[in-house]
């Protein structure tokens, strides 16, 4: 299994869990030494092609081949569309968008020799729920969710499974790096927190445990859906507390 943007985080959450049910994980991270020590770590950048195919030729040699693909590695931003510099979408879009064409393309003929295929994309809650401030990394994830169908069609008759998952507000890193920049970061949390009608964060375990799933024999029969770790925030409409 190849997890990307395994360092910290949501990917380092699913490499932790799949190591612990006994998977062969290589972790692919600009700084891949926050992987656990069981992980085969992998430096890779990618938004850089030759990065991208050296990491997967690398990481095949060791595990033997490639039968599962994570596309975790992503960015964050902030703001409407004013507000971010062409630089910056460009960027976004490179790390959130063009790093899973690049890891999936490089990896397709090690998982077209697999007998149990499957790509998992981390999407977000974003792909399908209008957010303040967040033009850019909805947009980026919004195609994700378009790429993650489209894939599944494209290569279903292949045996490879693709799948997202689209994850509510999670408590990793990056939420905690926002959280210390705002004026009240507990009052911030705690908005965060009533935004999902569960009223809490989704953890970093919770999302791994689905992109596992979905990445395992046992969704054999299900590729083309994004499943949806948001705590209600997309399907429930609730009434507000009396």
């Amino acid at each position: 299994m190849i997890v990307t943007g395994g360092g910290s985080g949501i990917g380092l959450a699913v490499a932790t869990e799949a190591l612990a049910r006994g998977a062969t994980v290589a972790v692919f991270d600009v700084d891949p030494s926050g992987a656990p020590d069981a992980a085969i770590q992998c430096k890779a950048d990618v938004t850089d092609d030759e990065s991208v195919v050296r990491a997967i030729d690398e990481a095949a040699r060791a595990m033997g081949g490639i039968d599962v693909v994570i596309n975790n590695a992503g960015i964050g931003a902030q703001g409407t569309i004013e507000a971010n510099e062409i630089d910056e979408w460009q960027n976004v879009f490179d790390v959130n968008v063009f790093g899973m064409v690049r890891v999936s393309r490089a990896a397709m003929p090690y998982l077209r020799a697999s007998k149990h295929a499957a790509i998992v994309n981390t999407c977000s809650i974003c792909a399908t729920a209008g957010l303040p401030e967040r033009a850019l990394y909805s947009a980026t994830k919004g195609a994700v969710m378009s790429l993650t169908f489209a894939m599944a069609a494209d290569h279903v008759r292949e045996g490879i499974r693709v799948n997202c998952v689209n994850p509510g507000t999670a408590d990793t890193p990056w939420i905690a790096r926002l959280l210390s920049k705002a004026p009240d970061p507990d009052a911030e949390r705690a908005a965060l927190e009533a935004r999902q009608p569960l009223g809490r964060l989704v953890s970093a375990e919770e999302v791994a445990d689905a992109i596992l799933y979905l990445a395992s024999p046992s969704a054999t029969a299900t590729t083309g859906m994004a499943l949806a770790v948001d705590g209600g925030m997309q399907g429930l409409r609730l009434r507000p507390k009396s």
